[in-house]
């Protein structure tokens, strides 16, 4: 069995002005280009009462760093009060949306993925010296990439929403 450690948790909320679709494709976009990440929608769910709507969406995206080592990130996405609305900029009608953003980010590191050292009580014992004493700062890295990334693709979902709701 593969050992997964949580090493990121966090959020951001922003409520306002902001498109949408530009939004959902920025944050997709960027966690592939970026991150470098097989994404994969587990869950996108609206809900519609009146004239707003809520929408729940998951997204799991994973990347192999190395034979070893394996990221795994969950993204959630709520979006609350969801309206279309128009909004005038520059002399120009435009379609955005209002309402509440709340985006949450968990980044896992997995080691040994495909279990290499699971086979039997030796093998496992062999691991954890493995990785406390020869790669233990090989982990450390790939930890604080991970989290880096993690913080920055909020930071850039945030300065997205940011810069959305005051055009």
């Amino acid at each position: 069995m593969a050992e997964k450690e949580d090493i990121f948790s966090s959020k951001i909320k922003y409520e306002g002005l902001f498109d949408f679709k530009e939004f959902y494709r920025f944050c997709y976009q960027w966690l592939i280009e970026e991150m470098q990440l097989d994404v994969f929608e587990d869950k996108y769910a609206e809900k519609i009462s009146g004239d707003s709507k809520g929408i729940k969406i998951e997204w799991t995206g994973v990347r192999k760093v190395t034979d070893y080592f394996k990221y795994s990130v969950k993204v959630n996405f709520e979006i609350l009060n969801l309206t279309s609305v128009e909004v005038t900029q520059g002399g120009k009608k435009m379609k955005m949306n209002n309402g509440s953003v709340e985006v949450k980010i968990k980044g896992t590191l997995i080691r040994d993925y495909e279990g290499k050292f699971e086979k039997t009580a030796s093998q496992k014992f062999m691991r954890s010296i493995y990785e406390k004493w020869v790669i233990s700062s090989r982990v450390e890295q790939f930890e604080t990439k991970l989290i880096s990334d993690c913080n920055e693709f909020l930071a850039q979902a945030k300065a997205f929403l940011d810069l959305e709701g005051r055009k």
